[in-house]
């Protein structure tokens, strides 16, 4: 007799399914126990993380708290409080509403939960591990709800050991902080990491809650945005044209108070601007935008962040026009406001009332026939000559092309295109190797197997990531102090990135302390900057680091280095003496890959004697 093959999953296997969606990393708890006391009602939410989330996730808030029943039925599948029928999904108000985010947490962790209503007497401590619940009895705790959530995913090895560095893993819980906080500018907010905080955000109104997350500098430049219509009601702020960055940029969209991804609406705000900012670049908004429950799905992926719309096309126009009004009021003609005290009194002419010597507009005179391009005498009193005169007999007297560098090349200059051969004594055994310059961007050096072009930025960027990445590991690096040090405000998230980086940085030659509440200054940088600005310098390599999501210190040091190498190295159009070539070339070919920029392009080619034969074969 065949048996049966399909039954049903334990609870504690389906809740560990399902986290596998719900908690992806440290930072997909805080957001769902800060949402959870945004619904809760609170006024004031304290996130506390202890080794970037993986020992302990702690939310306390003041939000109403819940009974000794509701606490032991909240860490159940698919109980909650926000909906009780498939309609209400259509009218929702609350950022939960699945009743999957408590019971996918304690499948994968230590929870621990005291809370207490407002009329109890007693509150209520429920411990769970693994979906089992382990201890419940009545606790004296303040009115509100606080969660801990330890040794996160203790119970799977495998999803513990793939979390990746401490410091990725607070800059994700950093990120979802912001969204949360941006958002809710009624409620006190507060993190702290490893028992320092980080920061504290009073209840404020929506610009100084951005102002306060993301540094003063950004507050002159947001343009606000405020249209209203019977499909969408749209504000927030966006950013002024000089406020685009190729990286980094802060875009921020919310829909009935939650926090949303939506490139096709990004592309309403960057259509706006057209022209206005340079191609590849963004710039930073912040957009609340208020629509009819009915007209919306937020039922489409766990973490809520995939909204779909009813009409994506009518929407797209009002964001872009609503954005495009505003930067239209901001590029309107300033009005200058200057104070009016002790402004001298100037008498205005009177022109109705008689005068012995009137006024008269004053009259021009000019010859209608005058041809500057006829015969006339110059100044010098010679006799005048046609304007094509200047050019007679000049078009013989070119320069003819010297080729006389490239005939009898030595033989020992050969370099096969593959470069298996050991290049670093190439042009050694020479005093001068024949080299020339072609339109300020390649270096032609003749070979014996033909004519190698070598991108001469490219090559430089090769010899400057070694040397960068050399002074990284060997912790040595000369500092230029500034004359005038130069202050840089940094954002919640850039901050956190930016305190650890500080040793790395001062290893290339940047002295950067912190003087706290996000403000950084540089006192020193590496020499050769000319030209650079230290500041755009410095952000190009933060947000380069952040970026990055390997555990290990060389990749970050490789990043480092590539960023520097990319922003120092000689543009394209600098014209080279031939000193300066020939140290380029021996350089370049001292490095360990002379053919690929760190990134992977090619630096150099070799045009054989054969190509070159064929192309004047006709």
């Amino acid at each position: 007799m065949v048996q049966d093959i399909i039954h049903l999953l334990p609870d504690s296997v389906a809740n560990q399914i399902a986290a596998g969606e719900v908690v992806q990393r440290p930072a997909s708890v805080v957001k769902e126990l800060m949402e959870n006391a945004v619904d809760a009602g609170a006024m004031s939410v304290k996130v506390m993380v202890t080794d970037g989330g993986r020992t302990l996730i702690q939310v306390v808030d003041d939000g109403k708290g819940m009974s000794e029943n509701d606490a032991r039925l909240a860490f159940e599948r698919h109980a909650t409080s926000k909906i009780s029928s498939a309609e209400d999904l259509f009218s929702l108000s609350t950022m939960g509403f699945r009743g999957e985010a408590l019971a996918s947490i304690a499948a994968v962790a230590q929870v621990e939960l005291l809370t207490r209503r407002a009329g109890d007497e007693l509150g209520t401590r429920i411990a769970i591990s693994g979906s089992r619940i382990e201890e419940q009895e009545p606790a004296a705790v303040p009115v509100g709800s606080n969660f801990k959530v330890k040794n996160l995913f203790y119970n799977i090895p495998a999803r513990r050991k793939f979390l990746k560095s401490t410091q990725t893993e607070l800059n994700n819980i950093i990120t979802e902080f912001e969204r949360v906080a941006l958002v809710n500018c009624g409620i006190e907010f507060s993190l702290s990491h490893n028992g320092t905080g980080i920061i504290s955000l009073p209840p404020s109104s929506f610009r100084q809650r951005i102002v306060n997350l993301f540094g003063k500098k950004i507050n002159s430049q947001l343009i606000e945005v405020g249209v209203s219509s019977s499909l969408i009601d749209v504000k927030g702020f966006v950013g002024a044209p000089e406020s685009a960055r190729k990286k980094g940029a802060l875009q921020f969209f919310f829909i009935n108070g939650r926090y949303m991804r939506h490139p096709y609406f990004a592309k309403a705000v960057a259509e706006a601007y057209g022209d206005i900012i340079p191609p590849g670049e963004l710039v930073p908004f912040f957009l609340s935008l208020n629509v009819d429950p009915s007209r919306i799905d937020v039922n489409i992926h766990p973490t809520k962040t995939e909204i779909k719309f009813e009409d994506e096309p009518s929407l797209w126009k009002i964001i872009c026009a609503a954005v495009r009004e505003s930067l239209g009021r901001f590029n309107a003609a300033p009005s200058l406001g200057f104070d009016d005290d002790d402004i001298p009194d100037i008498p205005v002419m009177d022109l109705s009332g008689t005068s012995e010597r009137p006024v008269s507009a004053p009259r021009l005179s000019y010859k209608p026939d005058y041809n500057p391009f006829k015969n006339h005498n110059s100044s010098s009193g010679s006799g005048g000559s046609s304007w094509e005169m200047l050019y007679e007999g000049n078009h013989d007297k070119v320069p003819a092309l010297d080729l006389s560098p490239f005939e009898d090349l030595p033989d020992h200059l050969e370099i096969q295109s593959s470069l298996s051969e050991d290049t670093g004594e190439l042009f050694a055994r020479e005093e001068f190797v024949p080299m020339s310059q072609y339109k300020g961007t390649y270096i032609l050096v003749p070979v014996k197997s033909g004519l190698m072009w070598v991108h001469q930025c490219r090559a430089h960027t090769r010899v400057l990531y070694e040397k960068y990445r050399k002074q990284l590991e060997e912790r040595e690096a000369p500092v230029q102090g500034l004359l005038f040090p130069e202050r840089v405000e940094l954002s919640l998230a850039e901050s956190a990135a930016m305190d650890p980086l500080i040793p790395d940085l001062l290893s290339l030659g940047f002295d950067v302390s912190s003087l706290g509440g996000g403000t950084y200054v540089i006192q020193g940088v590496p020499p050769n900057l000319d030209g650079l600005s230290p500041v755009k310098l410095l952000m190009e390599m933060l947000h380069a680091a952040m970026e990055q999501v390997a555990t290990a210190q060389e990749k970050l040091y490789d990043i480092l280095a590539a960023v520097m190498a990319k922003e120092v190295a000689i543009v394209p159009g600098q014209v080279l003496s031939a000193d300066e070539m020939k140290v380029l070339i021996d350089d370049l070919f001292r490095t360990s890959l002379p053919s690929r920029t760190p990134d992977g392009r090619s630096v150099l080619y070799i045009m054989s004697d054969n190509e070159i034969e064929r192309l004047f074969a006709k």
